[in-house]
């Protein structure tokens, strides 16, 4: 199995609303957009990566990694409700009109720290296994949302009625198995892509993650514990 040509894109605006600047706040000395063009350009799997930002600094620090940066992205792709999916179509759109078409495309957010370059190669492999046009990386849950309440004036409420009493310490092999997307690594098929307009489209596969790759920061906490585990766990996030 070939992905043909592939792009592997890292968005990377600066106007984060919970974490201004988080893209290329350093991390054991090294920001998290230098961290995701490391990690990206080890894998060997892209044609060529591209950094979608709409800020100079952003911008100057991914052509100092050797990123060529030819366009910027558009303003109102870089607030909300602008999504990864708009700005990925931007990009691709962008590409094309220099004469660069691609089938596969690797999204790869820098806010996930810990991914490693075997990470994206794991994911690709599977991406070609299955046979699907749609994958993403996943870990499991470590709190069962199907054990959540439902805070209601003060009352409390199960979500999932049907699962009570059988989560935790309780649970048996009846229960499904639930992940959550952790950001680290989402591959498309460029062309049904275009067309859903989405990579929440079915059937979708999965790449599973252990929980000590997984953080996603988008918050000034989250960031406090990627140090702190980097700090600790140095082999963790030195690919």
């Amino acid at each position: 199995l070939n992905p043909g040509r592939v792009l592997g894109l890292i968005p990377a605006k600066a106007g984060s609303v919970r974490l201004p600047k988080k893209n290329i706040r350093p991390l054991a000395g090294i920001s998290l957009l230098e961290r995701a063009i490391h990690s990206t350009r080890k894998s060997g799997l892209c044609d060529r990566i591209s950094v979608s930002t709409e800020d100079a600094e952003v911008a100057r620090i991914g052509r100092k990694a050797g990123i060529d940066i030819p366009f910027m992205r558009p303003k109102h792709l870089s607030k909300d409700p602008a999504g990864v999916v708009e700005v990925c179509l931007n990009v691709l759109d962008e590409w094309e009109k220099r004469g660069e078409t691609f089938d596969t495309l690797v999204i790869l957010l820098p806010t996930s720290p810990f991914r490693k370059a075997s990470d994206i190669s794991g994911a690709m492999s599977a991406y070609l296994s299955l046979r699907l046009d749609f994958l993403m990386s996943v870990v499991r849950e470590t709190h069962s949302p199907l054990a959540s309440l439902v805070l209601d004036a003060g009352r409390l409420l199960p979500l999932h009625p049907e699962w009570l009493n059988q989560t935790g310490a309780r649970s048996n092999s009846s229960l499904p198995t639930l992940v959550r997307s952790n950001g680290a690594v989402t591959i498309v098929n460029v062309a049904r892509f275009r067309e859903e307009r989405n990579y929440y489209a079915y059937p979708l596969g999965a790449y599973e993650m252990p929980v000590e790759r997984s953080l996603d920061i988008d918050t000034e906490l989250e960031f406090a514990f990627a140090e702190f585990l980097a700090l600790r766990h140095p082999e963790w996030i030195d690919d």
